[in-house]
């Protein structure tokens, strides 16, 4: 049950769009191609995609047979093109093959679909004009084609019943969403053996009374793949979703509230979701319960871990797949339904292991009866099947039938003598890859492994892609391996010296280290890579570890005391691991050089004066910790880009260095702050969500800076302090004197808001678009004077006016609507300002005419519009969505455009 790499099709564009470029190209082909992109599709959108030397019509033609759906838009001069009919019979040709599963979508822009399958209409002159000057068979072929994709169902743009075409090109999108999902290259073409399983698994969550699914089997038989299959077919249909890989893993290393926070942040949506107690509070079991989600568990080894991830808040309709060895434990966990994995039957297995070894899906005739042979030991498990086919790959008869012989000392090879016999002949630096990812690397970041490897091994990037290959290890975001092969590589280190840890290469198990610590001379010769079990209270002294290359003491919530770490002579940031150390209340003593240290959830109380010494730091991590006090000898790293010290006990706001560009200091007890914004301020993001902040003052010149008349203006630029989270403080009373350019300000939820201003425009220069989304969000601040709302309205107007002339200055034609830039601004009131917004209406839609341009060159038009939403009898709702459509019509009567903007809202 794995992949197979059969001679198939090599798709390189999933959607080809035939089109008449004069039509739609600016148009309705644009926005439909844009819409297609948004979706994650590679579409050939005419000679945008050729490369620069390449012939259109064997472009064309290659870029048709790399596809798998091709969709038409037939308009009114489509026949009148050579190359359009061209491409028709071409996509007509492969839609005819029987074996060619081909989708051929038509959509009638604006023609009648009777003239195109009965040649009719203003195609009837085209044609006649082709029959001129064409030879009969091509145009009979043409026709043939026309005919032939006027018969199919399609969309009919432009009839009676006529909607917006932004309607239409929704309708487009999802239903070739479906189709591509479903009967194109699908995940379950690719694998072999499986989608007889499949189908019995999509029966099962049909099943009204079928929502906890459990996937049981012996290790390598497949369960995550059938899960991975099913999940990516359905996963469309829900909500949310999220599959959550190696349970049991990842609630070792992170523990069982970390896991599910992660959990829930992805099905609500909401970043920083943190829950530390077994219970599941009621505001987050109602949004659960409002959801319909599907979730997959796999590797879990515990029915507590399926009732701890809340599997019972999900919504009506909510589907769990669940996989594990232990049927007992998928018993426990209350799963409605149980399906036992099965094994591959001969022939698949044949084929997947030809896949393997041959990159074929049938074995070369010289190696039939020693392929049977291997097929035999493997017993249907597809990961006995794929390590041994790419060991065998490219080897001679003479070496498989060593493999065979190697194999034979076994009466009955088991599964562990297959994997165990394929890591045997790797050669020093892949086994050594191989032994460091399975005792300390599995599951870790791929750029973080490949970066603390590359520092150790030569070559280490080559000897991972080796492995890779080899089907020993897993690159899918992270490095992986399965369980079993992760086990047979720890017991190869632990036969390195049964009776002595302390003689072992690597250590990982508590008891095997707390035992090589009585005897600390062993670290100075053997050990290079250190795990450190989480009941460990002091570290002894590691001076003499000159081989020592990663210390991880993450979660180690025993832990009080920390040696002179001041030896490690790395600047990696992953050298050293303490987040989770619940006990360690000192900062420790690291090399100067380090420019990343993380101490998230520590007992830490002060950031000490001794941190001017860490010149290099870039990056201080110290939120969940104790810290109460920040040195102003911070202000003295020049280097440093981000501090993080959110729900810390501080109360005073630290004195931050003029590098800095993030500070979040969320959830903290500081009740007053005032910034100073002077010209070498580089301070780009601050988040205060949820402090005790009671007034922010932002000033531009500091006590060294005084303005005077000759000051040139502007004198800043609007990336200083460009985004700004303050939501959710109850006790904040007062924001004075902020940047008028910030992209993004979430001022939500703050009752006792009462005055806002911002500063003078002319002190500050826009310069930057950045993303076109700028945002000002007070909502619910219930307690704003009207002073602070019209300076908010009349902020929200500078920004549109400022966006508005600097898409002007640089609008190019190549850009798709969507990249328009917009800004929405939320506040309380009841009434919209009549000297801003001239023409209003006591009801959701509105009418009326815009002046020409009259020669003034403007390419565009720029809307301002407000709104009042009586949000009364809403109070039931976590958010609400407001959708604003427009359509645009010439003095002519026709339609100029449309387009329809959502907005969702925390209420």
């Amino acid at each position: 049950m794995a992949s197979s790499s059969s001679s198939s099709r090599q798709v390189k564009h999933q959607v080809f769009l035939s089109f008449r470029g004069e039509d739609t190209r600016v148009n309705f082909t644009a926005h439909l191609l844009q819409a297609l992109k948004d979706k994650g599709w590679n579409v050939f959108f005419d000679d945008d995609t050729l490369k620069k030397g390449e012939k259109i019509s064997s472009a064309l033609s290659n870029a048709i047979v790399a596809s798998v759906l091709s969709i038409i838009i037939l308009s009114k001069d489509y026949a009148s093109s050579n190359s359009c009919l061209s491409e028709l019979s071409d996509i007509m040709d492969r839609k005819r093959n029987p074996t060619d599963k081909y989708i051929v979508l038509p959509i009638f822009y604006h023609v009648n679909p009777s003239h195109v399958q009965k040649i009719g209409g203003t195609f009837k002159t085209s044609f006649q004009k082709h029959e001129s000057k064409q030879p009969a068979d091509r145009v009979q072929r043409w026709k043939s084609a026309f005919q032939e994709v006027g018969a199919l169902k399609g969309w009919h743009i432009g009839g009676k019943s006529d909607r917006y075409e932004t309607e239409y090109i929704k309708d487009v999108v999802e239903y070739i969403s479906k189709e591509l999902d479903s009967n194109c290259t699908s995940v379950s073409e690719e694998l072999v053996g499986i989608d007889d399983q499949k189908k019995i698994i999509l029966g099962l969550i049909e099943e009204e009374h079928s929502r906890v699914i459990g996937l049981w089997g012996m290790g390598g038989i497949g369960k995550t793949t059938l899960a991975d299959v099913v999940y990516s077919e359905i996963c469309q249909n829900f909500e949310s979703h999220l599959f959550l890989r190696n349970v049991s893993e990842k609630i070792k290393n992170v523990g069982n509230e970390s896991l599910r926070n992660e959990l829930f942040s992805k099905l609500l949506n909401q970043k920083g979701i943190c829950i530390n107690s077994p219970s599941i509070g009621h505001p987050y079991q109602d949004r659960l319960n409002n959801k319909k989600v599907l979730v997959v568990l796999d590797d879990v080894s515990n029915p507590d871990q399926i009732e701890f991830m809340g599997v019972r808040h999900f919504g009506p309709e909510s589907k769990i797949i669940v996989t594990s060895r232990d049927k007992q434990v998928l018993k426990n966990g209350r799963a409605n339904h149980i399906h036992e994995v099965k094994k591959l039957n001969e022939n698949d297995s044949l084929q997947l292991f030809s896949t393997f070894a041959f990159k074929l899906l049938n074995p070369a005739a010289d190696f039939q009866d020693l392929s049977c042979k291997f097929v035999g030991y493997a017993q249907g498990n597809p990961l006995s099947l794929k390590v041994l086919g790419s060991k065998l790959y490219t080897k001679s008869r003479k070496e498989w039938e060593s493999e065979v012989d190697s194999l034979k000392q076994y009466a009955e090879p088991k599964m562990s003598h297959i994997l165990k016999s394929s890591l045997d002949g790797l050669p020093e630096l892949e086994k050594n890859i191989f032994l460091d990812i399975a005792c300390f690397f599995k599951g870790e970041k791929m750029d973080t492994v490949e970066k603390i490897l590359s520092n150790y091994y030569m070559g280490a990037m080559s000897g991972i892609r080796n492995l890779v290959d080899k089907c020993l290890l897993d690159s899918i975001d992270c490095y992986s391996m399965h369980d079993m092969l992760e086990e047979i590589g720890k017991d190869i280190v632990r036969q390195e010296c049964k009776e002595d840890p302390g003689k072992r290469s690597r250590l990982w198990f508590p008891e095997d280290i707390e035992k090589g610590y009585r005897n600390s001379k062993f670290l100075v010769d053997q050990v290079d890579s250190i795990s450190l079990p989480n009941k460990l209270r002091k570290i002894p002294n590691l001076s003499s570890a000159i081989n020592l290359e990663l210390l991880d003491c993450s979660y180690c919530g025993s832990l009080v005391e920390l040696p002179c770490l001041n030896h490690l002579a790395s600047r990696d940031e992953d050298k050293l691991r303490l987040e989770g150390c619940y006990s360690l209340k000192k900062f420790p003593q690291v090399p100067s050089h380090f420019c990343y240290l993380d101490l998230r959830e520590t007992e830490i109380e002060e950031v000490p004066d001794s941190i001017k010494y860490l010149h290099k730091l870039e990056r201080l991590l110290l939120s969940k910790s104790k810290v109460e006090k920040v040195s102003i000898n911070i202000s003295k790293l020049e280097l440093l880009i981000e501090l993080n010290l959110s729900e810390c006990p501080m109360v005073e706001f630290p004195k931050i260095p003029r590098s800095l560009t993030w500070l979040d200091l969320s959830g903290t007890g500081i009740e007053e702050a005032a910034l100073s914004l002077d010209s070498s301020s580089n301070l780009q993001y601050l988040n205060m969500s949820g402090s005790n902040i009671q007034k922010l003052i932002c000033t531009l010149f500091s006590s060294r800076e005084f303005p005077t008349v000759d000051l040139p203006t502007p004198s800043l630029r609007s990336k200083i302090l460009n985004h700004m989270r303050i939501d959710r403080c109850e006790s904040l009373q007062l924001l004075s004197e902020l940047p008028p350019y910030m992209q993004t300000l979430n001022v939500q939820y703050c009752t006792s808001l009462e005055e806002v201003s911002f500063a003078d425009q002319t002190l500050y220069q826009f310069v930057s678009l950045g993303d076109d989304l700028f945002g000002m969000l007070f909502c619910n601040c219930i307690n704003l004077n009207q002073e602070s709302i019209d300076n908010i309205e009349e902020n929200a107007m500078l920004k549109i006016g400022s966006l508005a002339k600097k898409w002007a200055a640089r609008y190019d034609w190549k850009f798709q609507r969507e990249d328009f830039p917009r800004l929405i601004c939320c506040f309380p009131g009841n009434k919209i300002s009549a000297d801003k917004f001239k023409c209003q209406r006591i009801n959701s839609s509105l009418s009326l005419k815009i002046a020409p341009n009259r020669g003034s060159g403007s390419r565009f038009l720029v809307f301002a519009i407000c709104l009042v939403a009586d949000l009364t009898h809403c109070h039931r709702f976590k958010y609400l969505t407001c959708i604003c459509e427009y359509h645009l019509t010439a003095a002519g009567g026709g339609c100029c455009a449309e387009a329809c903007e959502r907005v969702k809202l925390l209420y």
